[in-house]
């Protein structure tokens, strides 16, 4: 099985480590936007057009939160597989994936072929 030296995983781990942190602050933000999240909310009979309103944007805020937490989840697995050597393999035939798609997105579970059979 092939491994990535340690030279060239450094600044892919760097890459998303710093991705991850982004991508943590930008999830506080969202649920601090929220306005579900806000304390002083109280469920009553406030005009219609208010509840409107709260609804759209805590709608608007869970979607954003489930793409940074999707988000996050496969930059936790990419550094998982930094750890134990297995960067750069397909989960799915476990062969390399291709180094100019790891370079375009560094969190590619998937080589090219097993992605163009997943799209199907």
């Amino acid at each position: 099985m092939f491994a990535f030296p340690a030279q060239v995983l450094a600044p892919i781990r760097q890459y998303l480590l710093s991705a991850k942190k982004r991508l943590e602050l930008r999830r506080r933000t969202i649920r601090s936007e929220d306005p579900f999240s806000n304390p002083d909310r109280v469920d009553d009979n406030a005009a219609t057009d208010a509840d409107a309103a709260e609804i759209s944007g805590h709608d608007r805020a869970e979607a954003l939160r489930y793409e940074v937490d999707r988000r996050l989840i496969t930059i936790r697995k990419a550094l998982t597989k930094i750890k134990i050597g297995r960067y750069g393999l397909c989960e799915n035939c476990g062969k390399m994936i291709d180094t100019d798609r790891l370079a375009v997105n560094p969190m590619a579970e998937l080589c090219m072929d097993c992605e163009k059979k997943r799209k199907r």
